[in-house]
């Protein structure tokens, strides 16, 4: 069983930065994709935000392309999620998602972008 604990969220100003980590416990599969999803308050939808696979490719929303980056250490079983130049917009509990059947989710941390 997968297990994932997300950390690094906070608050940050219009144009900053902020690194998130999900830290993978458990029967942890190198070859497994993981991805940051992400839902903005009121009860708006979880929307995807980037995905990482086994072999490194990537792949990210349009609307964070070219201001985040996710990467991935599998030896010490860490997915990170690296943001720049954050917008108000990007405002929302970040979680972070394990492809598997049935797929696992973390707990989520909340990043509020605000001046």
């Amino acid at each position: 069983q997968v297990q994932l604990m997300e950390s690094g969220g906070g608050l940050v100003q219009p144009g900053g930065s902020l690194r998130l980590s999900c830290a993978v416990s458990g029967r942890f599969l190198s070859t497994q994709t993981m991805a940051w999803y992400r839902q903005a308050p009121p009860g708006k939808q979880r929307e995807f935000v980037a995905r990482i696979y086994g072999d490194g490719t990537t792949r990210y929303a349009d609307y964070v392309k070219g201001r985040f980056t996710i990467s991935r250490d599998n030896a010490n079983k860490i997915v990170t999620l690296q943001m720049a130049s954050l917008k108000r917009e990007d405002t929302a509990v970040y979680y972070c998602y394990y492809y598997s059947f049935p797929g696992v989710w973390g707990q989520g941390t909340q990043v509020t972008v605000s001046s």
